[in-house]
């Protein structure tokens, strides 16, 4: 006997040599112990074929979809999602499902098994032309920071084995709809294991709006009727391709929804429901002083409800989009022998607001969602940044309708769905990931301890320095890296089943814990060979602000829609050049720059439009840093003149850099020239509506010290 496979449709293939059953003919010891072996075999394989029939398999990946955003968990009664539940009701919901906090990272790690702490994407950078494979370490920070960031990769390593690939390879039919978020060719779906990808888009969220015309370039993927749903498309695109697939493969769809991502928008008869449904509630929210206080730097605030027509809308479309799938599955009679996973990337968007329109007729403004009782959200280490809502329906194994608390994480995905397939885990990488299969069978499973690391500063409500986490059982602990005295950590203890809030620290009073929890810390660490950040050199003790740590500076950030409404109101901010003393001592050329609602306005009147100083004081090596907003994606670049030079360098001393449209986003740029700098044109992206700059700061190496300037429009 030569070979025998099992497979995962109930049949075993046995392959005989002649010449050894010739051997083997008398019924012989020999014979008889390898009759016994081909018996037990068929014997395991009935039963592993039995505990799982299916062929196919299903995931939907949502974008920013809290935990609280769904009716799954009893934590809306805004939204509705009728859809996920029915999904839920056909097999087992997770109350303890986690994700990365922020959208490339979860999605890399889904698609490879590996902790972002191992793969080292651990930012939302992999939009952008620049790649790289490895994390590393800064080598500064801004004066008020106590230790560096760590510089994400951007792109995966080729080399991993990633879900897709291993399963093209076994054989599967498979295909990619919606977001993707790792990276342009040659790193997108195409070459990472998917036969077909629509739209084709590597940008963080839909390339303009949900509702058509979109502009995407794909002459594949046919541009919408005006109003048609990027999620009503992207659904309709799913079904016709399971429609038309190869009838003699397995498959694996790998929907990932746009929704509910910026920029926000949904369709108008939606919002218009649920406007009415929120009724007089919001009222309230139309006076002044909320206004101004949501507008601004302010303490983070706990308990606010879900106040948001428009995101309910969006949500609406999302649940749309998994009824869509759904009714395919069942149309085609194979929802009995396919595997439907439904997971959100991370927690929801509390840092972004959006201006609504109460039933009243009075406008308000209000942060997009709320993740209540959960502290944090979208891209903090807190529960309302990292715990997800999750849906596996396995069946004939997952009861249906029933619920699990066993902590799972994205992580996990990979090696529960090749165990469900009945496809070897690959051997040339490592996989983080745990398989959760006796959760899904029923059992309350305590998961070994799970690691979240988020290695960067941040800028939304309850943010916290560069941080790594552990969860083991009912406990929690957070370690901010050199935010101690005297370059120790700080930490942070929480008891998840008496505080889901987080809300009451007991480092303090449980030092024995934070100490055991700190050394699986320092364990992992070693074993992953995590790239960590560094303590700071530039740190300048009279420039730290610790009050500051958890406020989002300047507070909500406003979609382009908003901007477009005060000029509605108060006029064009571009009308008129504004005065040097006004943009403090910047020009700008080719562009009209004012000073408008807190920020400079830069609108482009020709071509490689820039503002420019040429009194830079940097007298050393140094970082820029600048925060800018551009209603569309765009390109733009840094150029410099140092100290000594009488003008600009035909070549190089040139940072090209990229922004999403319509979120606030943080540069940062290292300039290593030893005699600094003087002159410093920033090249603003082509946009015929203004590009905004919050601030601009520069550090550099004095001769004993660090110094800094900074503009703040």
């Amino acid at each position: 006997m030569k070979d025998i496979r099992a497979n995962c449709y109930g049949s075993v293939i046995i392959f005989l040599n002649r010449t050894q059953w010739g051997s083997d003919r008398v019924m012989g010891n020999g014979f008889l112990f390898r009759f016994l072996c081909l018996f037990g075999a068929i014997a395991a394989c009935q039963t592993v074929a039995a505990d799982n029939p299916v062929r196919n398999i299903v995931l939907i990946l949502a974008d920013d979809l809290g935990w609280a955003d769904t009716t799954l968990y009893g934590k809306t009664s805004l939204y509705e999602t009728p859809n996920i539940e029915r999904l839920a009701a056909r097999g087992m919901a997770f109350s303890n499902a986690y994700a990365s906090p922020i959208c490339s990272p979860t999605r890399a790690s889904i698609l490879t098994g590996q902790n972002p702490a191992r793969h080292g994407m651990t930012t939302p950078a992999a939009h952008l032309a620049e790649e790289r494979f490895e994390a590393t370490v800064g080598e500064r920070g801004l004066p008020d920071q106590k230790c560096t960031n760590v510089k994400s990769a951007t792109r995966l390593d080729p080399d991993l084995p990633m879900l897709g690939e291993v399963l093209h390879n076994a054989g599967y039919a498979t295909a990619h709809f919606g977001k993707w978020h790792l990276g342009r060719e040659p790193h997108s779906p195409l070459e990472s294991g998917f036969d077909s990808d629509l739209p084709h888009w590597w940008g963080p969220g839909p390339k303009t709006s949900y509702l058509a015309p979109w502009g995407y370039t794909n002459p594949q993927f046919k541009e919408g009727q005006p109003g048609e749903h990027i999620e009503d498309r992207m659904a309709a695109e799913a079904v016709a391709w399971l429609k038309q697939r190869d009838r003699t493969k397995p498959f694996f769809l790998n929907y990932w929804q746009f929704s509910v991502h910026a920029p926000f928008g949904a369709k108008p008869e939606l919002i218009e429901r649920y406007r009415k449904k929120l009724g007089a509630s919001v009222d309230g929210l139309a006076q002044p002083e909320v206004r101004e206080r949501l507008l601004s730097s302010h303490q983070p605030l706990m308990g606010l409800p879900q106040q948001s027509p428009t995101y309910a809308a969006m949500v609406h479309s999302l649940d749309d989009a998994v009824g869509s799938l759904l009714d395919a599955l069942d149309a085609e009679g194979i929802a009995d022998e396919t595997v439907i996973i439904f997971y959100s990337d991370n927690g929801g968007n509390i840092h972004c607001g959006v201006e609504e329109r109460a039933a009243s007729g009075e406008k308000y403004i209000t942060p997009i969602t709320s993740n209540h009782p959960l502290r944090g959200g979208k891209g903090g280490i807190y529960e309302g940044g990292v715990r997800v809502p999750a849906v596996v329906v396995w069946p004939g194994v997952t009861t249906p309708g029933s619920r699990n608390e066993t902590r799972i994480q994205a992580i996990d995905l990979y090696p529960t769905i090749l165990h469900m397939l009945g496809t070897e885990l690959p051997k040339t990488a490592v996989i983080d990931g745990v398989d959760f299969t006796e959760a899904l069978r029923g059992a309350e499973v305590e998961r070994s301890p799970m690691f979240t690391y988020v290695p960067s500063h941040g800028n939304t409500p309850h943010w916290l320095p560069p941080s790594m986490s552990v969860h083991v059982g009912d406990w929690k602990l957070i370690r901010t890296f050199y935010y101690g005295d005297d370059n120790a950590h700080e930490y942070r203890l929480y008891n998840l089943q008496d505080d889901i809030g987080e809300s009451h620290n007991l480092a303090a009073a449980h030092p024995e814990k934070v100490r055991e929890l700190d050394g699986l810390i320092d364990t992992y660490i070693k074993e992953v060979d995590v790239v960590l950040p560094a303590v700071n050199p530039n740190f300048d003790s009279d420039a730290f602000h610790p009050e500051k740590i958890g406020v989002e500076a300047g507070g909500l950030k406003m979609p382009p829609a908003f901007k477009a409404s005060l000029k509605k109101m108060t006029g064009s901010p571009t009308d008129q050049q504004a005065p040097r003393k006004e943009i403090l001592g910047w020009v700008a050329k080719n562009a009209k720059a004012s000073v408008k609602d807190g920020g400079l306005k830069v609108v482009s009147v020709g071509k490689k439009s820039f503002i420019a100083s040429a009194k830079i004081p940097a007298r050393g090596p140094g970082v820029l840093r600048f925060r800018m907003r551009s209603p569309k994606n765009g390109k733009g670049q840094i150029q410099w003149r140092a100290r000594g030079q009488s003008s600009f360098p035909e070549s190089g001393q040139v940072y090209p850099f990229s922004v999403d449209g319509g979120a606030w986003q943080e540069h940062e740029v290292e300039i290593d020239e030893k005699e600094g700098i003087v002159h410093l044109r920033l090249f603003v992206p082509q946009q015929k509506q203004p590009v905004e700059i919050d601030w601009i700061e520069i550090s550099w190496q004095g001769d004993d010290e660090m110094k800094n300037k900074r503009w703040d429009f």
